[in-house]
């Protein structure tokens, strides 16, 4: 369908690939289609391409629509040798029917990975029925042989100041969403690709991070063995009646909360875990109210419509808070939309 052509050396509006990638041109009974300089839309940054997805995009919109799932295979499939040329000759690509896989693992292991995903995408959908919906393109998993390697890479989806949490993987939605995580066994890798996915089903719903937390750590938990709790129930408990207040809570409604450097990290996580758990109990009317939930209010609206329930007394209930005013999603009072990155999101350190 589209055939990758490379120059001996690397086009000169693209100074710094290393592959010497040139463009993308249909072949057979595609020839007719316009082919695309890719390298002029990768630039580097510290060491590593990154793809300016947008004009990707732009380019497969003028392609007839039955050669959109070929043109985004190959430009995907072009990015990621790019990438496999840049971190290292230890690197391989695998790909499966639905599926591909960058990392160093052993040979034997690749094929087990990639039919891990694929089962992986058709359990999550049955088992947030009605909510998760399935990608259009392939699952794309990055796997970095240390955490050097990842920061450095997922640096580029934050801004340049600030402190955020550390995380053990992410889904970066940049245009061509794929999942990345940091070298590890197979059973740590799983837990990090069903939270991830689950990101990826649920992308098109306008969620805030709670909510897409919630439902990323309960799937997580019902497909994969994520080994014994790192705290006990009773104690996080306590530290959850300990650390929320008022001003703490339109942390976790905004989602800034979830990038916080101390304890409110991992306790966010926690309570969205608790809600959506609670919540999905009656899985026909929170399938309604996930749905319908808009990121503009948290949710509140959908919830009192769909669930009959005010979130700020919801979470005072489990809270124990006596006084329920100022616990209501506020979002007058949020300074700014989240508190991680639009492109990317995380799953706690717990997978490391």
């Amino acid at each position: 369908m589209f055939k990758l052509f490379r120059s001996p050396t690397p086009d000169e509006t693209a100074p710094d690939a290393r592959s010497g990638l040139h463009k993308l041109e249909p072949t057979g009974q595609d020839e007719d289609a316009p082919d695309f300089p890719l390298a002029a839309r990768i630039k580097y940054v510290n060491g590593l391409p990154y793809v300016d997805w947008k004009a990707v995009g732009a380019w497969i919109a003028t392609l007839p629509p039955e050669l959109h799932p070929a043109a985004w295979s190959s430009c995907s499939t072009a990015w990621l040798l790019e990438l496999k040329g840049a971190l290292g000759p230890q690197y391989r690509l695998d790909e499966g029917k639905r599926t591909a896989l960058l990392s160093s693992i052993e040979p034997a292991l690749a094929p087990v990975t990639l039919d891990f995903m694929d089962k992986t995408s058709m359990r999550i959908t049955r088992l947030l029925d009605g909510v998760a919906a399935p990608g259009e393109g392939r699952s794309i998993l990055v796997v970095f042989d240390d955490e050097d390697s990842y920061y450095n890479y997922v640096s580029y989806y934050y801004p340049e100041k600030g402190e955020f949490a550390l995380s053990g993987g992410m889904y970066i939605d940049s245009g061509l969403g794929h999942f990345v995580t940091v070298k590890s066994d197979l059973h740590s890798v799983e837990p990090v690709i069903a939270h991830e996915m689950t990101h990826a089903s649920v992308a098109r719903l306008p969620l805030r991070l709670w909510l897409n937390e919630g439902l990323a750590v309960n799937t997580e938990r019902a497909l994969t063995w994520s080994g014994r709790p790192l705290r006990a129930p009773d104690e996080m408990h306590r530290r959850h009646l300990a650390f929320w207040g008022s001003p703490e809570i339109q942390e976790f409604w905004s989602g800034k909360s979830f990038s916080r450097t101390d304890e409110g990290s991992e306790l966010s996580y926690d309570l969205a875990q608790i809600m959506v758990e609670q919540m999905a109990k009656d899985w026909p009317a929170f399938r309604a109210f996930v749905l319908a939930a808009n990121r503009s209010d948290s949710g509140a609206q959908a919830a009192r419509v769909r669930l009959g329930v005010d979130l700020g007394s919801y979470v005072c209930a489990l809270l124990e808070k006596d006084d329920a005013r100022g616990w209501a999603p506020d979002p007058s009072s949020w300074a700014r939309e989240d508190g991680v990155p639009a492109p990317a999101r995380r799953v706690a350190r717990r997978h490391a």
